[in-house]
């Protein structure tokens, strides 16, 4: 069946650049995700999603001296007193 969707211009764009990087189309990326998104709802579980990229920085360095890694109150102390010295 054709029909009209009225999307997000950039939305849009990622899903045919995403459609294309998989070697499939629009039409099936759009088909694919409604059948999943349909079945989680169906059986009363939310579509399952990307666990997110977390970034790791590998550099050298580590915590100023007198820093607690295991202290949040330490921690907030110390990022308080960087906010601090950067207004000035």
């Amino acid at each position: 069946m054709k029909t009209t969707l009225d999307l997000d211009d950039a939305l849009m764009r990622s899903a045919k650049a995403y459609a294309a990087r998989q070697g499939s189309t629009l039409t099936r990326l759009v088909e694919d995700s409604l059948r999943i998104h349909l079945r989680a709802k169906k059986q009363g579980a939310a579509p399952a999603r990307r666990a997110p990229i977390i970034k790791v920085y590998r550099g050298e360095g580590g915590l100023l001296p007198g820093i607690d890694p295991t202290s949040n109150k330490s921690m907030l102390d110390a990022a308080d007193g960087l906010l601090d010295d950067s207004r000035r």
